[in-house]
């Protein structure tokens, strides 16, 4: 957490795999990470705005042993380098290993309170930087995305059905600016 101002502002609060990166299903290797168009500039044109950055993933391929935390501090980095080539960064990464029938018992929760739908994620983000709830987002590509940014009292939840997600998020932050 590098945050110095304390004032609050906007959160984007982003779901990783299908919103940031495509979704083939459990992706946790550098080599198969491919940005969504225009992902990068969102995160560039949130964060020149003036916007917190956060991405909130369920990450329930852990809980079932397909990779490790590891694995995903790992990808969320090499991330974090990506975005820094375009002048941009997220200011905080928060996963849920957890899930009901998780194969590794250690993440075996029957209804983890980090795992959305729950909000737990983002109610940690919330907790951690001065985030102004009235005018934040929860960008996701399932309803328990949006389910969660209801649940933790972000003002807006926008479905993100494919495309470059810069056009599909341009709209709004021109129309949250003060």
């Amino acid at each position: 957490m590098t945050q110095t101002d304390l004032t609050p502002r906007p959160a984007l609060f982003l779901d990783r795999d299908g919103v940031l990166n495509e979704d083939p299903g459990y992706v946790y290797r550098v080599e198969d990470f491919v940005w969504i168009p225009g992902a990068r500039e969102a995160i560039a044109a949130f964060k020149a705005a003036g916007w917190w950055v956060f991405v909130v993933t369920n990450q329930s391929g852990v809980g079932r042993g397909y990779y490790t935390e590891a694995d995903v501090a790992v990808l969320h980095a090499h991330m974090q380098a990506e975005l820094a080539r375009v002048g941009a960064g997220v200011d905080a990464y928060y996963h849920c290993p957890d899930h009901p029938e998780a194969e590794v018992e250690a993440y075996r929760h029957p209804d983890p309170p980090r795992r959305k739908p729950n909000p737990g994620m983002l109610l940690e983000a919330i907790a951690q930087w001065p985030v102004d709830l009235t005018r934040s987002v929860m960008v996701g590509d399932k309803d328990a995305d949006l389910e969660a940014g209801r649940r933790a009292g972000v003002a807006l939840g926008l479905k993100f059905g494919g495309g470059n997600l810069l056009e599909a998020l341009l709209p709004f932050l021109a129309s949250r600016d003060d």
